[in-house]
């Protein structure tokens, strides 16, 4: 009855956004580089933080770095979608925050060379999830492939988080959701959703892997990692900046350029992540099955790049 509470009030609060965002004229218009065609309100994604926010407020303070964390790169996220910021001082937010994180995670305790490679490397997969925030229902969906994974390590397996957290995410992501994932989506995440999701994320994976030991949990961030990753060598390779937007993702590739419908490659990507999940729970070797994992996710990319990228080439110069 609690959950089923917050998630009346969290769609409440969805609704009185977009009232918000109409007026304030918050709207992502479509260009060259984009993936929709229709003017659509953007910021939708701020459902995450307010969920966050009614958890931190209703059970009694915890996590507070990561909430203070959380609500600095909330905050200049949104600002960026209502006018863009300079890089430099997205990137200072994002690295101050995910400090305050790493100080929510005891692990300004571990040698400085690890905590500063680690904070490089969670500030990348922070940016990396932004990149893949592109068609309908991607951002809502596979995240809530993840929660839910994260959810069923829980409650089955190991009590590694405050549950109420996941579950005020998963709800804002519900939410989240019904609006965006559809073939005319209502919302979009903005900047504000997709990074918002990125650091919950990576603060649950983070704490999951700190109190389990296993690194093998990454993988749970697979088929996003590996496009992101491997799109980004191939911009390096065609000497581009890798900080403007650009529709070079394999997932922009099966939507832009086959046809693929948007839902239909979302559900690809929750799907193929939540059977990769399956496997952690079943496989006895995990870092074979990691090696595994990456190396059949990368023969994927590949095989749809060399065959199809010509495609793209083609409309950019046509």
């Amino acid at each position: 009855m609690i959950y089923l509470v917050l998630f009346v009030l969290l769609f409440a609060i969805e609704l009185i956004y977009f009232k918000i965002a109409n007026h304030f004229n918050i709207i992502d218009k479509p260009n060259e580089r984009s993936s929709h065609t229709r003017i659509t309100l953007r910021g939708g994604g701020i459902i995450f933080y307010i969920g966050v926010l009614l958890y931190f407020v209703f059970e009694g303070f915890q996590y507070p770095y990561f909430f203070v964390g959380l609500s600095m790169i909330s905050l200049i996220s949104f600002a960026d979608d209502i006018r863009p910021q300079s890089n430099k001082l997205r990137l200072l937010v994002h690295f101050t925050a995910m400090a305050l994180m790493f100080y929510q995670w005891s692990l300004f305790n571990s040698p400085w060379y690890f905590t500063i490679f680690a904070l490089v490397v969670c500030t990348g997969i922070l940016n990396a999830y932004n990149f893949m925030d592109g068609i309908n229902g991607i951002t809502g969906g596979y995240s809530l492939v993840i929660a839910g994974t994260l959810c069923y390590i829980y409650t089955y397996q190991i009590s590694f988080i405050d549950t109420n957290l996941l579950y005020a995410f998963i709800s804002a992501l519900l939410v989240f959701d019904y609006f965006n994932f559809r073939t005319k989506a209502k919302c979009f995440a903005g900047d504000v959703g997709s990074i918002s999701a990125a650091f919950i994320i990576i603060f649950l994976i983070g704490k999951l892997i700190l109190v389990t030991g296993d690194c093998s949990y990454i993988l749970l961030l697979a088929v996003y990692g590996v496009d992101a990753v491997l799109t980004i060598i191939h911009r390096l390779i065609l000497k581009e900046n890798i900080f403007k937007p650009h529709r070079k993702h394999l997932y922009q590739l099966l939507a832009n350029e086959l046809k693929m419908p948007h839902l239909v490659v979302t559900l690809i990507y929750m799907i193929l992540q939540g059977l990769i999940a399956y496997g952690l729970f079943i496989m006895q070797s995990k870092t074979i099955y990691c090696i595994f994992v990456i190396i059949i996710l990368s023969l994927i990319y590949l095989f749809v790049k060399i065959n199809y990228y010509h495609l793209h080439k083609t409309k950019i110069h046509s």
